[in-house]
C-alpha cells in the first residue's frame, strides 16, 4: 500500500506493506483521511503515536470501505463504508481498525466530509458533554471558532440548546462561523461576552488568566489544545471564587473501551443529526495524496475555516 510517511521531518508518499486484520479487527480501504493539528506535532517529533501504532505514517481519523475482517468481527461487512479515530497511520491507502471504534457513514455525508468527521465531532462531542457537562441554556465560549473541532462544537452546542460565543482571529471568517450558530467575535476582550458557563480551550495558555475571570459561578474550562503554548500563571482566588473547574483531555492515548465508549456516544447521539441537515462538517479544501506536503503547508497556513481532507484514492 502507499501511504504519508515521516522521515527526517519531511513528508513522503512511499510504499508499505498491507496491515491485516487481527481478531476483532476491520481492514477498511481508506478514501479520505483529515489533517489535524496531531499530525503537525507528529511530523515534528512532538506527538509520537501510541504503543502498537505505526510511528512514521500520520493520520488520526479515516472514512473508507470494509476491504476485509478479522477473526471474529462481524458488526460490519465487506464494502460496508465507515469512519473512525485511529491512534495512527491514516493517511495511508489501507488501515487496520478495532470493530469497535468504527462508526457508519450517514448516507448524506461525501468521502470528504466522513474523512473530516471523526475526530473533530469526537473530540468535541466528548469534551463538551462528558467532561464539561454542557446543558441546555448554557453559555459556551469556544475559542478558535474557525478550526475543524471548533466548527463541529458550535454546531454539537446549537444542537444541544446552548448559547455558543466563539473567538476567530481572522476577520473575514467571522460570518461564515456566525452562520454555523455563534456570535463570532475577536479574541482580544472575550471576558467582556460572558460569564460562560463553559469554555472550550483550542488555542492554550494565553487564554488562561482571562478564562478565568471570565467563568460565570460552577463555570468549566476544558483545554484540548495548546498550540499557543503549555504554560501560563493563574489567578487560583478568582477560581475559587467561582468554584469554577479546570479540566484537560485527549483521546487520542486512550484505551480502547473508552474509544469505543466516544465512538457509541457520537454514533447515537450525534449521526442522526447528520441525516436531518442539522449538522454538517466544514470542509476547508481536498488534495489528492500525492500532494500531501501542500495539504500540510494549507493546514499550517491557517487562515481556513473546516477541515483539510486528504482523498487517498485520487
Amino acid at each position: 500500500m502507499r501511504a504519508v510517511t515521516i522521515k527526517d521531518g519531511t513528508l513522503r508518499v512511499e510504499d508499505h506493506p498491507d496491515p491485516e486484520p487481527g481478531a476483532g479487527e476491520v481492514l477498511v480501504r481508506v478514501k479520505a483521511a483529515g489533517l489535524n493539528g496531531a499530525d503537525m506535532m507528529q511530523r515534528r517529533g512532538l506527538y509520537p503515536a501510541p504503543p502498537g501504532w505505526p510511528q512514521e505514517i500520520p493520520g488520526m481519523e479515516i472514512a473508507g470501505e470494509v476491504a476485509a475482517l478479522g477473526p471474529g468481527a462481524r458488526r460490519f461487512a465487506a464494502g460496508d463504508r465507515v469512519m473512525a479515530i485511529v491512534g495512527g497511520g491514516g493517511q495511508a491507502e489501507l488501515a487496520v481498525v478495532h470493530e469497535r471504534e468504527l462508526m457508519p457513514v450517514p448516507e448524506t455525508l461525501d468521502w470528504s466530509a466522513a474523512g473530516g468527521l471523526p475526530e473533530v465531532f469526537v473530540t468535541a462531542h466528548d469534551a463538551l458533554f462528558t467532561q464539561a457537562q454542557l446543558r441546555p441554556g448554557e453559555h459556551l465560549l469556544v475559542h478558535g471558532g474557525a478550526g475543524g473541532v471548533g466548527t463541529a462544537a458550535i454546531q454539537l452546542a446549537r444542537a444541544a440548546g446552548a448559547r455558543v460565543t466563539a473567538t476567530v482571529r481572522r476577520e473575514q471568517a467571522r460570518a461564515e462561523v456566525a452562520a454555523l450558530g455563534a456570535e463570532a467575535i475577536a479574541p482580544e476582550g472575550f471576558p467582556g461576552h460572558g460569564p460562560f458557563d463553559v469554555i472550550l480551550e483550542l488555542v492554550g495558555a494565553p487564554n488562561m488568566p482571562e478564562n478565568v475571570t471570565a467563568l460565570a459561578l460552577g463555570g468549566r474550562v476544558v483545554v484540548i489544545g495548546v498550540s499557543a503554548g503549555v504554560k501560563t500563571e493563574l489567578n487560583l482566588l478568582a477560581l475559587m471564587a467561582v468554584r469554577g473547574r479546570i479540566h484537560g483531555s485527549t483521546l487520542r492515548a486512550r484505551p480502547l473501551e473508552e474509544k469505543a465508549l466516544a465512538a457509541r456516544r457520537l454514533e447515537h447521539e450525534v449521526l442522526p443529526l447528520f441525516a436531518t441537515g442539522a449538522l454538517r462538517v466544514p470542509v476547508a479544501e481536498t488534495f489528492p495524496l500525492a500532494d500531501v506536503a501542500a495539504a500540510y503547508e494549507a493546514f499550517a497556513a491557517g487562515g481556513k475555516l473546516g477541515k483539510i481532507v486528504l482523498l487517498i484514492d485520487q
